[in-house]
């Protein structure tokens, strides 16, 4: 909890993954305590410098949506200062140099960046400037939703339950911004500081952001969740099913809070029904995870949620690995669902748990290299839900999948994407499968490959494992560890 804000002359908003000028927490308690606030953002280098794929379709997500929230705070009188550099050193330097007395911000709970913000915070306070932070991006974090002997929880049902129990019209409240935006502080973008540099001179590409039906930034949110809101009660039965436009697709938007998450769960309780509630189901599994990494943060060293499945002895071939990278794993829903994920950065929820499934399941290869792979392409990447999401499909996680419940690929792309429309669409090759031969392709005789002019084997491969047999020697590998079923 915030202890009792002074008033202050000026002060500086730090905007992180909480990229709008409304319901914002660290905003709003920022103007309401100051005669004059600055905006900055930080493309910090400590960050960049790490990825290696310099047409990282998150860079140009971030690029394109601080360049509207800068023309947003400037048309209400403010703007935003954008520096590249070292967060840790730019932030209080930006600080000194507006003489500022304060800095707010919004909660991160990835233990870099808590590291980061205690240095931050520490620098500040030698320069006499205090350090303000609070809940954004969640409903509800830390030690909010505990069970009745005052424990936080592993296991997914009863926290829902609790958070259902808690939530009231307080969690849900905007932040009036506007209520006191006149005291955005007129800053010019004439001077050493401010102006928003290209891409490109960060170090990045364009990539094919612009072709794919994902716009970004404050509008790009308000404009999917208008969408989605004509369409949020059918989400129960549509979720599952990628071949037809069932979710939200507002991931990303939430990722780098381009829209208020107390806004979306305020509206989804409102709205009432099976659909609105299995939506702001997904939205608790989200607060969840949060809540999971706040206190187990050694799943963010690599390590197992439950212990006792630290080392599973996978043998992790590294040709099934680069296969199911590339797509060319020989069943169509597993490679379609990893195209697209390459294609676009985006993968559907029903087809992370089916491609992860596969990979440790039946591949036989450590979780930690597909969480790794799907933390440098997806565009929506939070560490606690990929790491959940990964946990869960390996069973090595909180409230997981039952370590002997192993997906079958085939069964999952008939059951999913029967009319094969998902597979069509990625899996070009097999276009002129029918809809039965299209989820088993290797099962074509010769005579039907040669009539529709493709041959298994050559133009799309044959299935580089046998699920069956994968099935029973991933049991066994998880037996032989000496875990007792459950």
């Amino acid at each position: 909890m915030q202890n009792t804000i002074p008033q202050y002359t000026k002060s500086l908003v730090w905007f992180r993954r909480d990229l709008r000028d409304y319901d914002h927490a660290a905003l709003y308690h920022a103007l309401k305590h100051s005669a004059q606030v600055y905006c900055a953002f930080i493309f910090d280098t400590e960050i960049l410098d790490k990825l290696a794929d310099k047409h990282d379709r998150r860079v140009e997500f971030i690029w394109e949506s601080i360049k509207e929230l800068k023309s947003a705070l400037q048309q209400k009188g403010g703007n935003l200062i954008v520096v590249h550099g070292n967060a840790k050193d730019e932030i209080p330097k930006l600080a000194k140099a507006l003489q500022v007395e304060a800095v707010f911000t919004n909660h991160d709970y990835e233990p870099d960046a808590i590291s980061r913000d205690a240095q931050v915070a520490a620098e500040l306070k030698n320069n006499s400037i205090a350090y303000h932070h609070f809940k954004d991006q969640v409903i509800f974090e830390k030690d909010e939703i505990l069970s009745m002997s005052g424990k936080p929880y592993s296991v997914f049902t009863p926290y829902k339950n609790m958070w259902l129990k808690s939530i009231n019209d307080f969690f849900l409240k905007a932040y009036p911004v506007d209520a006191y935006i006149k005291n955005l502080a007129k800053v010019g973008d004439n001077n050493d500081f401010g102006q928003l540099m290209s891409l490109e001179s960060l170090g990045f590409d364009r990539t094919n952001l612009a072709q794919m039906r994902l716009p970004t930034g404050m509008s790009g949110a308000t404009q999917l969740f208008v969408d989605f809101s004509d369409r949020m009660q059918r989400y129960k039965e549509a979720r599952d099913f990628p071949g037809i436009k069932g979710v939200s697709y507002l991931s990303v938007h939430l990722r780098f809070g381009t829209v208020s998450i107390r806004h979306l769960a305020r509206t989804a309780m409102q709205t009432g029904g099976a659909g609105a509630e299995t939506w702001l189901s997904e939205l608790i599994w989200r607060d969840f995870y949060f809540q999971i990494l706040h206190h187990q943060p050694h799943i963010a060293d690599d390590k197992a949620f439950k212990t006792e499945f630290e080392s599973l002895p996978f043998p992790n071939n590294p040709d099934y690995y680069k296969a199911w990278c590339d797509g060319k794993t020989g069943y169509p829903l597993v490679d379609a669902a990893m195209r697209q994920l390459n294609n676009t950065g985006f993968m559907h929820n029903r087809l992370r748990m089916v491609a992860a499934s596969f990979l440790v399941k039946d591949l036989l290869i450590d979780w930690r290299w597909g969480e790794r792979y799907f933390a440098e392409k997806l565009i929506d990447f939070d560490f606690s839900a990929n790491n959940g999401g990964w946990q869960w499909a390996a069973s090595t996680g909180c409230d997981a999948q039952p370590w002997f419940r192993i997906f079958n690929p085939t069964t999952q792309s008939e059951r999913f994407d029967a009319n094969g429309r998902f597979i069509r669409k990625y899996v070009t090759e097999l276009s002129n499968c029918n809809d039965k031969e299209i989820h088993a392709p290797w099962l074509m005789s010769a005579a039907r490959q040669s009539a529709i002019n493709i041959t298994i084997g050559r133009d799309y491969p044959l299935p580089i494992v046998d699920h069956s047999i994968q099935r029973l020697l991933a049991l066994d590998l998880y037996k032989n560890s000496g875990i007792k079923p459950g």
